[in-house]
């Protein structure tokens, strides 16, 4: 496990402090579980865009031709 040094407003680690004392965590587990979390939903993303993408080159549907306008979508 890799260390990084992070600096804060003296007013939000105190509040962070409190925020992690309720829950019985620590700030360090905090921003541990946080980053963790944006790794996770970024992969996520990155596997779900590619599979749509590998969907798309083996579909076998085709799309017809455009038999509308933008105005006729947008007629009142």
């Amino acid at each position: 496990m890799k260390n990084i040094t992070l600096s804060v407003d003296e007013d939000t680690l105190a509040e962070v402090r409190r925020y992690a004392a309720n829950r019985d965590s620590s700030v360090n587990a905090l921003v541990r579980e946080f980053l963790r979390e944006i790794a996770t939903r970024e992969d996520r993303a990155r596997k779900a865009r590619q599979k749509i993408r590998e969907l798309s080159e083996s579909s076998k549907a085709r799309i017809g031709s455009r038999s509308w306008t933008r105005t006729d979508l947008h007629e009142r």
